[in-house]
C-alpha cells in the first residue's frame, strides 16, 4: 500500500499492476480537492514504481465510479479561486494521470457522470459493466465541464458526441457506450476487474519500454502534449551514445571532448 495522503484514495501495488480505487461510496465517490491532490500523489508514485508494468483506476461500490466533483465542495469557492483552484488542480490531476508512462485501463463499475467521465476520458482503456450510465451533466447546474470535459473528452470520443453529452445532456447505457467508443468493453455486473486482468495480461506480457514509448507517441500524436515525449524519446537516444560518454568523460578529464558521430 502506498500513501497517496488522502484515505479515500487508495493505491496497492502487486505483481506489476498498480491498483487505484476511489474509496468515497457514501458520496458516490465525488471528488473534493483533498482527493484531487492525492490522485496527482498517486500519479507521480506509480511513475516512481520502475516495476509497474500497467495500472487501473476504479471506484469502491457499484452505483458510481465517480459521480465527478463533489458539489458542496467546489460551491464554496470564490468565483476567482474556482479557476485558480478547482479547475486548475484537477487538470493537474487529470493530466498526470493521462500522461502517466504505463498503460492505465479504467473498471467503471458504477455511474460515470461529470468529471467521472472525465477522470475515466484519461485512461488508456475503459471497461463498462453492464448497468452503468455515462453522461456530462454539469451544464444543467449551471457550471461547464471543466476538467478538460470540452478538450480531451472531445479528444477521445470526437466533438460531436461531447457536444451531445454536454450541451444537450444525453445519458448513454453501457451498450450505447460501447457502440459510440466512449468504452472499450462491457461486462457483466461485478466483473469489471476480472475483464481488467485480461487485458493487464496481455500488457505485462509485451516489451515494457516499447509499450511506454509507444504510448507517449500516441499521446503526442492525439494532442495530450508534444514537448514532453519529444524531449524524453531524443534524450534517451542521445544518452545511449558514445558521443555522450566521451564528452561526460572529458569534462571530468578537464579536457577538449573527441566526438565520434557514434
Amino acid at each position: 500500500m502506498l500513501d497517496t495522503g488522502d484515505k479515500r484514495i487508495l493505491l496497492e501495488v502487486k505483481d506489476h499492476v498498480a491498483t487505484l480505487t476511489l474509496m468515497r461510496p457514501e458520496k458516490l465517490n465525488a471528488l473534493d480537492m483533498d482527493m484531487v491532490l492525492a490522485l496527482e500523489r498517486a500519479a507521480a508514485l506509480i511513475e516512481a514504481e520502475r516495476d509497474v508494468r500497467v495500472a487501473i483506476l476504479t471506484g469502491t461500490g457499484d452505483k458510481s465510479f465517480c459521480a465527478g466533483g463533489d458539489i458542496e465542495a467546489w460551491a464554496l469557492h470564490s468565483a476567482l479561486d474556482f479557476g485558480r483552484a478547482w479547475i486548475r488542480y484537477g487538470h493537474r490531476a487529470f493530466d498526470a494521470l493521462a500522461r502517466l508512462r504505463q498503460p492505465l485501463i479504467a473498471v467503471l463499475n458504477g455511474h460515470v457522470l461529470g468529471g467521472g467521465l472525465e477522470l475515466a476520458a484519461v485512461a488508456d482503456l475503459r471497461i463498462a459493466e453492464e448497468h452503468i450510465k455515462v453522461g456530462a451533466p454539469e451544464t444543467g447546474l449551471g457550471i461547464i465541464p471543466g476538467w478538460s470535459g470540452t478538450q480531451r473528452v472531445a479528444r477521445r470520443f470526437g466533438a460531436q458526441l461531447t457536444r451531445r453529452m454536454a450541451l444537450f445532456g444525453e445519458i448513454f447505457s453501457a451498450s450505447e457506450a460501447l457502440a459510440l467508443g466512449i468504452v472499450d468493453e462491457v461486462a457483466a455486473k461485478g466483473q469489471g476487474m476480472a475483464s481488467a486482468q485480461e487485458y493487464v495480461d496481455l500488457v505485462v506480457a509485451r516489451g515494457p519500454v516499447a509499450l511506454e514509448l509507444t504510448k507517449a507517441l500516441i499521446n503526442a500524436a492525439e494532442g495530450e502534449e508534444t514537448e514532453r515525449p519529444l524531449e524524453a524519446i531524443a534524450g534517451a537516444l542521445a544518452a545511449s551514445t558514445e558521443d555522450l560518454k566521451e564528452g561526460v568523460a572529458a569534462f571530468r578529464a578537464k579536457r577538449k571532448p573527441k566526438f565520434r558521430n557514434e
